[in-house]
């Protein structure tokens, strides 16, 4: 039965658009400002100046053709616009993906943070870990821009952002309404419809998705994702507002990291499984209002989520009879918003821009529980708690305009957080009680235009993360609720060569602590600080009207701080990242894209003497438009590469072993797969 929805909800969109147009409401002549989507001429991002305005080298926009032409296997990709960002799975669709950045392994997004329209979308206290960053809700063909700042040098972003930050924005109407339907190898489908209903001073953007898809694994996936997004935007002569509301839904069986030794006897397909009834479901809807003047932004947001998550990752190992089968559940409300201000000014006889701004959050969780399961049925509760986190930030910066040629920006960031745990589970009711934790943040940038071609930059700010304030009110080595990172750059930008923009980063990393609540296991486990010291290289060259290619390569070295030399690796910092891709256009309607991704080699454990090898994957897509038709192929790991998404070693024991086995934990990249698409504009 589900199947027959793809074809039906494209066709209810379409009649919609379509009446509208009719009818007349799609007025040429609106006063609404349009953000086109233009086929004939490909607008890139990338290829944007941002001299002048950025103030580090490793801050940047991509946006419009970067996203079009970029073949991607899933959603969690977008992140992969990022220079030097990798984001890789180890589970189901409908789970978090894995990202990496500047040597850290961000898990599922602790120290990378992602705001959708102005709303956070990392969660805090997370029943599977803190900074859970789950995008999956986003559809990517309504993604305008992704405006992305590395390091800790911004006063505007706080929490989860050590690494680095992003801000995606969805397009405020569509010049042309859509229809896409793409089927492929392993099961694919998906179906994703937009368009927009003009009204005198306004927009209704409408766009949903479904896709459904079974993986090349033994165990299939069943994924079953239903998408919905409503965007209305108005405007007038004093200000600017809009309205989004977003639904999702989502459910899947889980393949996981499966052991080697099990893949290397025979015994186990690369693509097989070991407990058949991990998986989840998950939803999440959401409701946020922006209004905006010349000087000022205020943004208001909700969302309401859930997620219930089966794993195993020790299969045998604490419970010999019944299996280690667990269920990481999550369910919270989350409430909060932002006010900016921003205005021009002299003082001291130079130019000046103060900037200030408040935030609040407030996260209503009801649910951050782990139990022990049995094939998906609750045994009993190793954690039940209840949370109640609040925070709030104020800040302010200023940029002079010193000379012609140089200017800074000093700013100053202040985070209040609030929290009350409850522990229900008996043996864990020592583990409740309610604090309060403050952290001062200042930042400093500086840009010096060396000619009109290039800048020069140098950055430093201290940042932080939260941790999960149950791991703050554990009776047995408590943590700390906020950790501080500190971070530098310097780097310029030149754009010396027509059509070509170039950025170098050298920066500096240095975090108090790493990751410390194990979602996984349920428990808290502090781990030391780590310093990481690292170059970055992004290119961008619009070669012709007809032919692009982009180039992006960090090289970090990640150390842990108080250690003995060669026992101190950090393990998944993967040392080496590398990108490229190339873009032809043609006048036949032909558009081809070709991308690399390499992943670099990491140590998996503090000696190095365990390693996960690189993985180097390539994908093509080519598109032909015909009209307002557009078909589409791609070919997903071109040379069917065999590799790993991701590597963990720890022990293990399966149901036939006497006793516990420390080794590799992978799960591999899918094969190669094909994809084809049909796309019609009305």
């Amino acid at each position: 039965m589900k199947h027959y929805l793809l074809p039906l909800t494209c066709s209810l969109l379409a009649a919609l658009s379509n009446a509208a147009i009719a009818d007349g409401s799609l007025l040429a002549d609106s006063k609404l400002e349009k953000n086109q989507t233009i086929e004939e001429v490909l607008v890139w991002g990338r290829a944007f100046s941002l001299l002048g305005s950025a103030d580090s080298a490793s801050e940047g926009l991509v946006g419009y053709a970067d996203f079009s032409t970029r073949p991607m296997v899933r959603v969690g990709e977008l992140v992969e616009v990022i220079p030097g960002m990798v984001a890789t799975q180890h589970s189901g669709s409908g789970k978090a993906n894995q990202y990496f950045l500047r040597g850290m392994n961000l898990d599922h997004g602790t120290d990378f943070s992602v705001a959708f329209e102005g709303a956070p979308v990392n969660f805090r206290s997370h029943a599977h870990g803190q900074g859970y960053l789950d995008i999956n809700f986003i559809i990517p063909e309504i993604v305008e821009t992704i405006s992305f700042r590395k390091g800790t040098y911004y006063a505007d972003t706080g929490d989860f952002s050590g690494a680095g930050s992003s801000a995606i924005k969805t397009y405020d109407r569509l010049e042309q309404g859509f229809v896409k339907l793409i089927a492929g190898e392993d099961g694919y489908q998906r179906m994703v419809s937009a368009g927009s209903v003009d009204f005198e001073d306004s927009s209704l953007l409408v766009a949903a998705e479904i896709h459904y898809q079974d993986g090349p694994w033994k165990l299939p996936e069943d994924t079953g994702k239903y998408n919905f997004l409503l965007k209305y935007s108005t405007t007038t002569d004093v200000y600017k507002a809009q309205v989004i509301a977003t639904a999702y839904s989502n459910s899947w069986n889980a393949t996981d990291q499966i052991p080697l030794r099990e893949v290397d006897a025979g015994r186990l397909s690369r693509f097989g499984y070991i407990d058949k009834d991990i998986g989840g479901e998950t939803s999440r809807f959401s409701l946020i209002a922006k209004a905006s003047t010349e000087n000022l932004d205020a943004t208001l947001y909700s969302v309401a989520y859930k997620l219930n998550l089966f794993s195993n990752p020790t299969y045998f190992l604490d419970n010999r009879a019944a299996g280690d089968q667990i269920e990481q559940a999550d369910t919270r409300m989350v409430y909060g918003g932002s006010l900016r201000y921003q205005t021009e000014a002299s003082l001291l006889g130079m130019h000046a821009t103060p900037k200030a701004g408040i935030e609040f959050r407030y996260d209503d969780i009801s649910d951050t529980n782990l139990y022990k399961t049995s094939s998906r049925r609750r045994d009993y509760a190793l954690i039940d708690d209840e949370v109640r986190e609040l925070s709030g930030s104020a800040y302010a910066e200023i940029e002079f305009l010193l000379t012609k040629s140089l200017r800074t920006t000093v700013g100053l960031r202040a985070d209040h957080f609030r929290w009350d745990v409850n522990a229900n589970v008996v043996a864990d009711k020592e583990n409740s009680g309610e604090g309060t934790d403050s952290i001062v943040s200042p930042k400093f940038t500086a840009a010096y235009e060396l000619n009109k071609d290039t800048e020069l930059y140098l950055s430093y700010g201290q940042g932080f993360h939260s941790n999960d304030v149950r791991g703050v009110e554990v009776a047995n080595n408590p943590v700390d609720a906020l950790v501080q990172i500190d971070g530098a750059e310097v780097g310029f930008r030149s754009e010396t060569i027509n059509n070509l923009n170039l950025n170098v980063a050298v920066f500096w990393l240095d975090t108090a602590s790493e990751l410390i609540f194990v979602g996984d296991a349920g428990t808290t486990e502090p781990s030391d600080g780590a310093k990481r010291f690292g170059a970055e290289l992004s290119a961008f060259w619009q070669i012709s009207d007809t032919l692009v290619f982009d180039l992006t390569a960090a090289k970090t070295k990640a150390r842990f701080k108080g250690k003995p030399s060669g026992e101190d690796y950090v393990p998944d910092a993967h040392e080496f990242v590398a990108g490229a891709g190339l873009v032809l256009t043609s006048n036949n309607g032909i558009t081809s894209s070709i991308r690399l991704r390499h992943f670099g080699s990491a140590p998996l454990n503090e000696t190095d003497s365990v390693k996960k090898d690189s993985t180097t994957l390539v994908n093509l897509g080519l598109t032909y438009d015909i009209g307002e038709i557009s078909f589409g192929l791609e070919v997903l790991n071109l040379f069917d590469a065999e590799a790993n998404d991701i590597e963990f070693l720890f022990a293990s024991q399966l149901k036939n072993e006497t006793e516990a086995v420390e080794d590799i934990h992978f799960h591999p990249v899918a094969p190669r797969s094909l994809r084809a698409s049909a796309r019609y504009q009305f």
